[in-house]
């Protein structure tokens, strides 16, 4: 059974995912984490993409970018392709690294890019990594609550949505993202 053509536009904005074979980890140390964001950072200049958010868990992945040109398919097989390779050479590995082709869902509103980035960086804390989503190093949300620099961000629209003052936008969206990890905390506090 043939697959569903995958939705490609230009200067649109993608919630893309992708998990490891058979779930096993992509990712075993920092080391691997920081290899992953230096191909990222080549794709987004290579493809002329932008980061708007991401996080790098054991086993999967979420980034969210918006495309210049309807690039995002040759952009995914260079970054994907590229950390194989050096993923299965550093740790003595053959064969498949990814499960599947890449994920990928179409962002077309302000809300939608607003919840999505909430979903994205909340992801440490619904896993049970951390309880607060500054204590996750490998995400976006240091940068977005204006605590860090990010080699793969350099501006946020997602932090524009919250305002022209970047020192409060930063600390309305935390709160927004903690509202979110509350909402999701909640319900397994009361069971």
């Amino acid at each position: 059974m043939a697959r569903p053509p995958r939705l490609v536009a230009a200067d649109a904005i993608y919630h893309l995912t992708c998990r490891g074979v058979r779930k096993l980890p992509i990712f075993y140390a920092d080391r691997d984490r920081a290899l992953f964001l230096g191909l990222l950072r080549r794709t987004l200049e290579k493809y002329r993409w932008l980061c708007q958010a991401y996080c790098l868990m054991d086993n999967h992945w979420h980034v969210v970018v918006q495309t210049e040109e309807p690039t995002l398919s040759a952009g995914m097989h260079w970054l994907n392709t590229a950390y194989a390779r050096t993923f299965n050479r550093r740790h003595g590995f053959e064969g498949h690294v990814f499960d599947r082709r890449f994920g990928s869902k179409l962002v077309d509103s302000s809300a939608q890019l607003m919840l999505t980035v909430r979903y994205v960086e909340l992801n440490p804390v619904r896993a049970g990594r951390v309880a607060d989503p500054t204590d996750w190093p490998w995400s976006s949300f240091r940068f977005h609550a204006g605590r860090a620099n990010s080699s793969v961000l350099r501006d946020s629209w997602v932090l524009d949505l919250f305002g022209g003052d970047r020192r409060k936008a930063s600390s309305a969206y935390v709160e927004f993202v903690l509202d979110g990890a509350r909402e999701y905390l909640a319900p397994v506090r009361n069971a």
